[in-house]
């Protein structure tokens, strides 16, 4: 298939990168040059607009940090006309973005009107699994357009999971990293503790990760630094999912919870520490590196 490819990021240059070792006609963009020399550098064809790498596909796939660069991409705004102006009917869009579901069914609704089919997918595992092609992918939109996904979608992950209508793809994206972030403070907590105690933390980790502790954090993405080779944590927290990406998650995840009047007090205690911790100027670091908030000072 032709696919366009816009943002490449740490996770969506891997997802990109992916669909081009399978065989696909890639054409990527992103706004940051440097991200466009470092993924161009590995092969990836690199257009010099993001409707430039719309003028010819198939399949349109974003990957983008917010709801106001979604729409803003798709939309337009301030006088610019939006992607969806340069996208032949008929075309596909896969949104792997994780944003507001309000803001995925209104650009769903606009692409529609112009004969565009569109689902959001947002995506679960990390950028270990964006680069291994072993992403989960939650997906919301018709069974048809998801049918018609599914054979790029299975290029870059393991799983994939319809979880309804337009927008739920993104609902249940939030229910998982609202666990996320509260999982990554309880384990953060847990280990602290023990370091606090003397206890050596990989030992600890190997013990409560066969116990009824043991969770995600544990088994992929332990945020002690030494424990886990391959983890953010032992590379100074470089990389990975940023503090300030999920902070503008759990925020997502309490409008939602206002809006259908849901009680998440975890959640919302873990939105207010990952916003003390970037505060504290943390928040381009790898959100496992909460443990900085509740490790003893050495």
């Amino acid at each position: 298939m032709k696919i366009a490819f816009i943002g490449l990021g740490n996770m969506g240059g891997p997802m990109a990168l992916n669909l081009l070792k399978a065989g696909h006609t890639l054409s990527a963009f992103d706004l940051s040059a440097d991200a466009c020399k470092k993924f161009g550098a590995e092969g990836l064809p690199i257009a010099k607009s993001a409707a430039e790498t719309v003028a010819d596909a198939e399949v349109v796939i974003s990957m983008l940090p917010a709801s106001a660069h979604v729409e803003g991409l798709f939309l337009g705004g301030a006088g610019k006309p939006g992607l969806l102006e340069s996208i032949k009917a008929g075309t596909l869009v896969i949104d792997s973005s994780t944003i507001a579901a309000a803001t995925s069914r209104k650009v769903a609704e606009a692409a529609a009107a112009k004969g565009v089919a569109m689902i959001d997918a947002p995506v679960s595992g990390g950028t270990g699994g964006a680069i291994a092609g072993t992403l989960t992918f939650m997906v919301g939109g018709e069974t048809k357009d998801l049918e018609r996904a599914r054979p790029v979608l299975e290029k870059m992950g393991a799983n994939i999971f319809h979880a309804g209508a337009a927008g739920a793809g993104q609902t249940a994206k939030i229910c998982n990293n609202m666990l996320l972030g509260i999982l990554m403070i309880g384990t953060s907590e847990a280990l602290a503790l023990g370091v606090a105690n003397g206890l050596d933390p990989k030992v600890l980790s190997e013990i409560m990760r066969r116990s009824s502790g043991g969770n995600w954090a544990l088994e992929k993405y332990n945020p002690m630094p030494g424990v886990m080779e391959t983890s953010p944590a032992s590379k100074n927290y470089a990389g990975g999912f940023g503090t300030d990406l999920m902070l503008k998650d759990l925020g997502l995840a309490q409008e939602n919870a206002a809006a259908v009047r849901a009680a998440t007090p975890l959640g919302g205690l873990a939105r207010s520490l990952y916003a003390a911790h970037s505060l504290a100027g943390h928040g381009a670091l790898d959100f496992s590196s909460v443990l900085k908030l509740v490790q003893k000072a050495s």
